[in-house]
């Protein structure tokens, strides 16, 4: 269990104090939706967990497995609804992987990333668009 406090600061903006660790996440609402979109907003954070949660994982893989993946990295684009209720459509993720494709690794990485906790805790009506690009130099 982690304890959160989140706290409104006012003109659309809050702030969410993870305890353990005092780091301190501040949100704003978007630029569609009344806010100036001066930081994340909410559906910002929680589409970069999916990215962020897969990152993750592909870390925890890689050095269960003896593998170096430091460089990875990812994009995530969020889009919303057009209809009502205001919603997270579509989240489209594109993981850049430091290795060839042809890695005996390849698989065992893909699976655990596409099992990661936030891709089964979301929604399963958000379509999500998740392209692996492996290193083949």
């Amino acid at each position: 269990m982690v304890d959160i406090d989140i706290n409104y600061t006012g003109e659309l903006h809050c702030t969410a104090n993870h305890l353990p660790s005092g780091v301190i996440v501040e949100t704003d609402a978007p630029v569609d939706n009344q806010g100036k979109g001066e930081s994340f907003s909410p559906t910002d954070l929680c589409a970069s967990s999916l990215g962020v949660c897969m990152l993750t994982i592909l870390g925890i893989v890689a050095q269960n497995n003896g593998v170096d993946l430091a460089g990875a990295k990812g994009r995530v684009t969020k889009e919303m609804s057009q209809d009502l209720p205001r919603r997270i459509s579509k989240i489209s993720i594109s993981i850049e992987v430091p290795i060839p494709s042809n890695h005996p690794k390849r698989e065992v990485i893909e699976e655990a990333m596409m099992n990661c906790p936030v891709h089964h805790s979301l929604n399963p009506e958000i379509e999500k668009n998740i392209v692996f690009v492996w290193q083949d130099n």
